[in-house]
């Protein structure tokens, strides 16, 4: 679609006479009026990375919080279609729902309270389902990663240019009022992602995908939460409760009880286990050479390193800030860490400047604790907790020391002999070294955060056993690439490994903050196409968790001379595609350059046959399947497997 060259109006000052004044009801009527179209508008603009359940409930919230609080003045923005033109209702509505929603995807500070619609939802809650808009054809999927490659800003000025019909000049209106700083430079990114579209896709098509059954929060499926975890959670919590009940009502008798002469020692008494994790005087340092003849290869060898390992004014900062953190402490853990003090004396890995910043790093057996405050005071304090009980060798290869600006600093493992920073993009471009000093790493350009993917830069790391790969998803331990069948994985540092990860590197993105050990990407089908334009590959991307939940797959397809692969299918807490099952099918709707649709499925390895019922009927001997198809039919798949077992398509 060709950007209309019309200058922005200015707005007249909120609350003057051009403006129209906007009551409850009337934003009330316009936003039941217009509800679906409303919450399919949030639900664009939201950050993919929120995932597509929480993308459903925030989006509803959203339009629902979009109602005034009594009467207020907008300024007249059109509404560019019948029934909606020139409400001034609608108008306000609209925009509370794309400020928001960009409010939505913004970083959280540290030193400021996180606006409402960062938060997750209040209400609606849904409890025992999982609800997610029913998936489209290839095009949505393209659709769909060319939204998420775009920043906030630029994807709201595509929708409202799509959705909405609105000219550049009432776009400049919209996002100025819902507070985007720099709006030439959000309708320049929606106008080049709208340019480097696929030449077999109009502009008219691509924004006809827009108001796809994809993108529709209000029509949903639903499907149950991990009903055997739900399960136990359940139990636990019915033995919790009992088990307080009765301890509150032995208490509650005459005799030893809550009173001075009960059980429990007095509030000013000292434990002295607690005393004595508490002095910086009895951390574990362990001597530098120690890992060399150690049978052990985790972080319980790890030598004290950094110019301030003697400094006990900060070392006794950190471990009681650790046991007891004050209001102003910004604490974060990694799904299933506790954030619980030490049980006894930590073991000292690292004390020292990083930047602007003091940093000590300290390690209990379970989990690594990094502390870090300002070089000139301690206002602004930060700690953090991560999982990495049963690490190994490769799993304690490097720490984030710190992040500034977009780059990392890492402190190896001492038997890290040599590390280098490579894009996982450009498998064919050589490894950039990075020197080390006393075990940390020259600063390197973190993967990319937000906006287009143009590259994903990782920490690649030698030793005597070998290279491998790690890559920072947002946490203190960095994950492991791996590639190959589930059970007999290898490290992604060889030139086929890096080949394998090349199209599907952006795809990590999705796994940040969510705990995650290694991610494994492993090549399970490869499938002729149907119009002779050559063979597509179906990948199955696993990622691992420390704390052994909560694993994400996704099942992507990439088709010849595509430089991303296109995610076909997701899922949490299964067993497809793991050491456990490595079984995995997947399907996807795929249009070939002459207009045909068609239905394409694979299963892995030890697949009989597969058929599809519901919008799309066929099936197939073998573990392939294509049949032609329209757009937008919907197929349930359904796999035997050679020893008599079925499995189901992931979604």
């Amino acid at each position: 679609m060709q950007s209309q060259d019309v200058a922005p109006r200015p707005a007249p000052a909120s609350g003057s006479a051009a403006d129209p004044v906007v009551d409850v009801e009337q934003a009330e009527a316009a936003l039941v009026e217009h509800y679906p179209r409303l919450v399919r508008l949030a639900y664009l603009v939201l950050p993919p990375g929120l995932g597509r359940g929480r993308r459903v409930l925030t989006a509803h919230a959203l339009a629902q919080r979009a109602l005034p609080r009594g009467r207020t003045a907008t300024p007249v923005i059109p509404a560019q279609s019948a029934g909606r033109e020139g409400d001034p209702g609608y108008a306000f509505v609209r925009l509370q729902v794309v400020r928001t929603a960009l409010e939505a995807g913004l970083p959280l500070r540290r030193r400021a309270w996180p606006k409402r619609s960062q938060l997750p939802p209040l209400l609606p809650q849904v409890w025992g389902l999982k609800l997610f808009p029913r998936s489209g054809g290839a095009d949505e999927l393209v659709l769909d990663q060319r939204l998420s490659a775009m920043s906030g800003p630029a994807r709201a000025a595509f929708v409202l240019r799509g959705l909405e019909k609105l000219p550049d000049g009432d776009l400049r209106e919209i996002l100025t009022a819902a507070g985007v700083a720099d709006v030439d430079a959000a309708l320049d990114e929606a106008g080049s992602a709208e340019s480097t579209s696929a030449e077999s896709t109009s502009a008219g098509d691509r924004y006809a995908l827009l108001d796809s059954p994809e993108f529709d929060p209000c029509s949903l499926q639903a499907r149950p939460t991990d009903l055997m975890r739900r399960r136990q959670h359940m139990k636990a919590a019915l033995a919790a409760a009992a088990a307080a009940a009765v301890c509150g009502a032995l208490l509650g008798l005459p005799g030893d009880g809550w009173g001075p002469d009960g059980a429990a020692a007095p509030p000013y008494a000292q434990n002295p286990a607690a005393r004595a994790a508490l002095d910086p005087a009895l951390l574990l340092k362990v001597p530098a050479a120690a890992w060399e003849s150690s049978a052990r290869t985790d972080f319980s060898v790890w030598p004290a390193r950094g110019d301030l390992t003697g400094d006990s004014a900060l070392l006794r900062r950190a471990l009681a800030v650790w046991a007891r953190p004050g209001e102003n402490v910004q604490v974060s853990a990694t799904p299933g860490t506790p954030s619980g003090g030490p049980s006894g004396p930590p073991q000292l890995l690292y004390a020292g400047t990083v930047d602007s910043a003091r940093v000590v790093l300290l390690h209990d057996g379970l989990r690594i604790v990094r502390y870090a405050e300002p070089r000139d005071g301690t206002k602004g304090a930060a700690l953090d907790f991560a999982r990495v009980d049963g690490a190994d060798r490769a799993g304690a290869g490097a720490v984030v020391l710190g992040r500034a600006d977009g780059n990392i600093r890492y402190l190896t493992a001492p038997w890290v002999t040599k590390a280098a920073e490579r894009d996982l993009l450009k498998p064919g471009s050589g490894a950039t070294d990075l020197p080390l000093t006393g075990g940390a790493t020259a600063p390197m350009p973190g993967p990319a955060q937000s906006g287009a993917c143009t590259s994903w830069n990782v920490l690649q790391l030698t030793d005597a056993s070998g290279t491998r790969l790690l890559t920072d998803l947002g946490e203190l331990v960095p994950a492991r690439l791996t590639t190959g069948r589930p059970g007999s994985a290898k490290d992604a540092s060889g030139a086929g490994g890096l080949r394998a990860w090349a199209p599907y590197a952006c795809s990590l993105g999705a796994m940040r903050s969510s705990g995650v050990r290694s991610v494994n990407t492993w090549t399970y089908a490869s499938q002729p196409l149907p119009d002779a334009t050559g063979t597509a590959d179906w990948v199955c991307t696993r990622a691992e968790t420390w704390q052994g939940g909560g694993e994400r797959v996704l099942a992507q397809f990439h088709t010849p001379g595509s430089t991303y692969g296109a995610v076909a299918a997701k899922a949490e807490n299964v067993p497809a595609c793991g050491a456990k099952d490595p079984q995995v099918l997947a399907g996807v709707l795929w249009k070939s350059g002459a207009g045909s649709w068609y239905l394409l499925a694979a299963g892995s390895r030890g697949t009989s046959s597969i058929s599809a019922t519901g919008g799309v009927t066929g099936s197939a001997r073998g573990h392939l399947l294509a049949v032609k198809a329209k757009q937008g039919g919907r197929a349930e798949l359904k796999g035997i497997l050679e020893d008599g077992r079925t499995v189901s398509g992931l979604r």
